[in-house]
């Protein structure tokens, strides 16, 4: 399954994108994270369901220097390709 999480609040220069790399790297996901111009962090991620909920749960967390105001979710169409494995920074 493919899904698109949109991390609000303080979660750029707080090593979000780094932690979001650790966390799917240790639950055995696909896919990229990468900072938007609009301030949020984005995620497009590839597993089984169980991984990306808990993936979800940690982005509500985020690591201690930032503050997670809201995260959405969206199913993702499918990718015209593979997606990177390992989990990358963008």
């Amino acid at each position: 399954m493919l899904r698109m999480f949109v991390v609000h609040g303080r979660v750029q220069g707080v090593g979000f994108r780094w932690f979001v790399k650790t966390e799917a790297a240790r639950l055995g996901l696909s896919g990229w994270t990468r900072n938007t111009q609009s301030g949020t962090v984005e995620v497009l991620a590839e597993g089984e369901i169980k991984a990306l909920d808990d993936l979800e749960r940690s982005l509500q967390q985020g690591p201690s220097a930032s503050r997670v105001s809201a995260v959405q979710v969206t199913q993702a169409p499918p990718a015209d390709g593979p997606l990177p494995h390992p989990f990358r920074v963008l």
